[in-house]
């Protein structure tokens, strides 16, 4: 039987010391031009102090108009590095191993935000996105590059490309959304091109031990699972990915596609060829029981959110005690400060039902 304690080995030589990762998880705690602020520090820093294998920072913008928040965090120009550098340096003095999450929100930026209209794939009437223009997704393409090469220089051991839960990256992959007509759209190896030209750039920018992940929603959001399952493939053949995060909202869930019905999203996933790229799973991950099923039911390491903001230290209180659990919910507001949380941070968790109670 695996442990939570066990290292995980990446391909490219780079190892995370324990099966605990910290998922990238919005906070809304940066400066309003992205640039690294106290409280974002703190809070990160704190899980790295906490334990965790892998603190990744939350999701960080590459580009102007494909910010998705209110202070969120960027990585898309100079002005960001300093900030960037800090925390990776901190992150990596309390031996924690040290991602950046790279993400474009696509038509989930608010005009209001970003000024303008938001971009897409395609046109977008709900949201009233525009499709970019060729020009404009090779644009987008040399800015994920370009912040990857960014994190790098400040520090990061690694970066994730964000293609999960709808935004841009989802959405060109999307046979709903993606409705282009010329190289990045129609059949899913143009739908993936956008993914993997970012991949292929980052790859031939960046050093080799720089470790390389993506973030991927195997349903929902107009993918279709049987899609995200070549597509694994692809990238596990490419062997220039070193792990695959799968965000499966519960990790013991039935796929919801009828062609996999009675079929778990885990036992898909895990069970596929993999090679030498590890698998990340994300999901109601609440206990350390929990974490040990992922493992056990064969990911390589889970990916922890909400139980990380209930407790900085989950990971080391996990590893010690089989039979820890997440603190009951609703959360008092002063116990989430006492975990880092920022009073801002602590007002956004409040738009999901039930986390935060009432003062």
């Amino acid at each position: 039987m695996s442990s939570l304690l066990d290292a995980v080995s990446f391909a490219n030589g780079t190892s995370m010391p324990n099966r605990l990762m910290l998922a990238p998880l919005t906070n809304q705690q940066s400066h309003p031009d992205g640039t690294l602020s106290d409280e974002e520090h703190h809070w990160l820093t704190m899980r790295a102090k906490g334990g965790f294998g892998s603190t990744m920072t939350c999701a960080a913008q590459v580009h102007p108009l494909g910010q998705g928040f209110a202070r969120q965090l960027a990585c898309s120009g100079d002005e960001h590095s300093a900030g960037l550098a800090r925390l990776a340096r901190d992150i990596k003095k309390e031996k924690s191993f040290a991602i950046a999450q790279l993400h474009h929100a696509g038509t989930k930026s608010p005009a209001d935000l970003i000024g303008t209209a938001p971009l897409c794939p395609s046109p977008d009437s709900s949201t009233g996105a525009r499709e970019m223009t060729n020009n404009e997704v090779y644009e987008v393409i040399n800015a994920f590059v370009d912040a990857a090469v960014r994190c790098e220089k400040a520090g990061f051991e690694g970066v994730e490309l964000h293609g999960a839960h709808g935004y841009l990256i989802g959405q060109f992959l999307s046979p709903e959304i993606n409705q282009r007509t010329d190289e990045f759209g129609g059949s899913l190896d143009n739908r993936a091109g956008f993914l993997l030209a970012i991949i292929d750039g980052i790859r031939r920018d960046c050093r080799s031990s720089l470790n390389l992940s993506v973030r991927l929603s195997p349903e929902r959001f107009g993918l279709k699972t049987s899609e995200m399952l070549e597509l694994y493939g692809w990238l596990v053949d490419s062997k220039k990915i070193d792990f695959i995060d799968m965000s499966m909202w519960d990790i013991r869930k039935d796929a919801v596609d009828e062609e996999f019905a009675g079929k778990t999203l885990m036992e898909l996933f895990s069970g596929a060829p993999r090679g030498t790229t590890r698998l990340g799973v994300a999901g109601k991950i609440y206990s350390a029981a929990d974490a040990q099923w992922a493992v056990d039911n064969g990911a390589d390491f889970a990916i922890i959110g909400r139980a990380a903001i209930a407790h900085h230290d989950f990971a080391r209180l996990a590893c010690a005690d089989p039979e820890f659990a997440m603190r009951p919910m609703p959360i008092h507001p002063d116990d989430l400060r006492a975990e880092g949380l920022s009073d801002g941070f602590i007002e956004y968790m409040r738009v999901f039902n039930g986390f935060v109670a009432e003062a």
